[in-house]
């Protein structure tokens, strides 16, 4: 008698993209405006004006960095139409050599004798086919989606207003100056260890060190435009 046997089902995480995206757009965000609010509270009197300066800041930002996401995904389709027209021109120009390279690769999977001319055969009698298994084995890329480049930019975008807006939260608050500064920076270590546990959990990685990790890097990039921010209002004040 014969048991059924479970399928076997992998579990392997697909959304790499979508989670560079966020973490690119999330620790700008989280970083960036609380760098700005935290420097202009120690040159203005009024939470009020840190908020308005830091709002304008997080819309511009999320747009520039939205706009950057767009061109960068943009340039990364364009950049593979271009070399999948140079490597469809190579085939029907140089079919032996590419004919060599397409056995190339085969043989170093281990293929030899009647088995590697038959995996040859299948993959160069077809040109779709051919251009395919080149592009993905002899220049390593894969063909970006086309709705991509929007995905992306809106992705940033968002990910880092949400980034800004927690930050810039206690300005809004009927708080000091100094109280809304100290948990503003309270509440920017604790979204970074928060987003890098997420980031850990989503990537596969220890969450904890990734956790530790995100908030120690943003604390220090925090760190060092809190400085700059508050020397050029210094200077600015002067």
């Amino acid at each position: 008698m014969y048991r059924a046997v479970n399928s076997h089902k992998e579990t392997h995480f697909t959304g790499s993209e979508m989670v560079r995206d966020i973490v690119i757009g999330m620790s700008d965000g989280l970083t960036v405006p609380f760098a700005l609010a935290a420097g202009l509270s120690g040159a203005v009197a009024s939470g009020h004006v840190v908020l308005i300066a830091g709002i304008a800041e997080m819309a511009a930002g999320s747009i520039a960095m939205g706009l950057g996401g767009y061109l960068a995904a943009r340039s990364e389709h364009e950049s593979y139409i271009s070399e999948r027209a140079r490597e469809e021109k190579e085939i029907d120009e140089k079919r032996d050599a590419e004919t060599l390279e397409v056995r190339a690769v085969f043989q170093k999977y281990g293929l030899i004798g009647d088995p590697l001319e038959a995996a040859t055969q299948a993959i160069t009698s077809n040109r779709t086919t051919w251009v395919d298994f080149m592009m993905k084995e002899e220049l390593g890329l894969e063909e970006p989606d086309p709705k991509r480049a929007l995905r992306s930019a809106l992705t940033i975008g968002l990910a880092y207003i949400a980034g800004g807006i927690i930050p810039l939260t206690p300005y809004a608050l009927n708080l000091t100056l100094s109280r809304a500064l100290l948990l503003s920076v309270a509440l920017t270590l604790i979204a970074l260890f928060a987003f890098g546990a997420l980031k850990g959990r989503f990537t596969g990685s220890s969450v904890l060190k990734s956790a530790v990790q995100t908030m120690f890097v943003g604390a220090v990039a925090s760190g060092a435009a809190f400085l700059i921010a508050r020397l050029v209002s210094g200077s600015g004040g002067a």
